[in-house]
């Protein structure tokens, strides 16, 4: 999972069975919208500058993520002439996320952005702001119990059907689609993780010439190199390993290079920079799946002032997932991040041209 969510999906739990049509779906079924759908007509921001509306954006964690995401909140709030009055972090603690709301709460915010550690004890916590007016709209999943256009404006999210597809289309290309390989799924009950490893191993099946040997699974990310290690000596004829997340990545990689397997390709989602560098110097790492977090945060910040024009808004949004290689690392990286790669890549980078 991406960086922002590595501690957040060992602890969280949802249920929502996976479709298997092949598309995202809501954690309570919901039929996704693109966020290309999500827009304000020249009306509806003229009606919003001027009144001094404030908003403000509580996070779970500090990552790349929560960066690019608040980023593209503040630029849209911005134009909109709403002031943001508060960006928080609640290091992944439900505890410190409510005291972080309430202080929030304080400031008479009309929007809050966040993304909610603990949907249990989030239920009782995001209810002050439900009983002040405030209008609510969350990251990839909501309070339990929470009803769409009662309580919350809508969840936006990555379309998660399409990383998979993403990864799958990946480690086939870095086996000329013929071959074994093995795939490590996220071992815990969360719609996120569930939908992505799921839809690497459907279209894995559409390849007649690729066989999976080995699925195994994960909870801690610390045990990517050591369930790599075992698949590799169980399994000596992969020639692919896909990894849930970046960090587990790392420890595949890591495996991989002590087994002496230049030839085993990885795959994984999430941008970062160790596997970025390895990938751009040719080693193991053949490709990379994003989300958007920046154009994420845009769209949250356009659905919380729709919803305090009292507009409609899609209970379920999804943003593209993107394919990152060595080739157009520096543009993905850009697309997704809004920044450049870190100075590690780009020197990398610049020593291969």
């Amino acid at each position: 999972m991406r960086s922002s969510l590595k501690v957040l999906l060992l602890t969280l739990c949802c249920s929502s069975a996976f479709a298997a049509a092949d598309r995202t779906v809501g954690p309570n079924g919901e039929i996704p919208t693109s966020y290309t759908q999500v827009k304000l007509a020249a009306p509806d921001v003229a009606q919003l500058k001027g009144k001094n509306y404030k908003a403000a954006i509580l996070m779970h964690t500090t990552s790349d993520f929560s960066t690019a995401l608040i980023a593209g909140a503040k630029k849209v709030f911005d134009e909109l002439g709403i002031k943001v009055v508060a960006v928080t972090d609640a290091e992944m603690d439900p505890k410190k996320q409510r005291t972080d709301l309430e202080t929030v709460l304080a400031l008479k915010p009309n929007i809050i952005i966040s993304l909610v550690i603990d949907p249990v004890s989030g239920a009782v916590a995001f209810k002050q702001a439900t009983q002040q007016g405030v209008k609510l709209v969350f990251i990839s999943n909501a309070p339990q119990g929470y009803k769409a256009g009662k309580d919350y404006a809508g969840i936006v999210t990555d379309d998660l059907f399409g990383m998979g597809k993403a990864a799958a289309e990946l480690m086939a290309d870095s086996i000329g689609s013929k071959g074994d390989v093995a795939v490590m799924h996220h071992a815990a009950n969360y719609y996120v993780t569930n939908q992505r490893d799921n839809a690497v191993k459907a279209v894995l099946a559409r390849y007649p010439n690729i066989k999976v040997v080995a699925d195994k699974g994960i909870a801690n990310p610390n045990d990517g190199e050591v369930i790599a290690s075992a698949i590799l000596t169980q399994n000596p004829s992969v020639k692919a390993i896909y990894a849930p997340w970046d960090a587990i990545a790392e420890g595949v990689t890591a495996a991989v290079r002590a087994a002496g397997r230049k030839d085993v390709k990885v795959i994984t989602m999430d941008l970062g920079a160790a596997n970025a560098l390895d990938m751009v110097k040719g080693g193991n790492v053949a490709g990379i799946v994003s989300d958007l977090p920046y154009d994420m945060g845009k769209t949250l910040a356009t659905m919380g002032a729709m919803s305090l024009l009292n507009k409609p808004t899609p209970a379920f949004v999804t943003v593209d997932a993107i394919k990152v290689t060595s080739a157009n690392l520096s543009t993905q990286w850009q697309k997704a991040l809004f920044r450049q790669p870190p100075d590690a890549v780009v020197k990398a980078l610049a020593a291969k041209k």
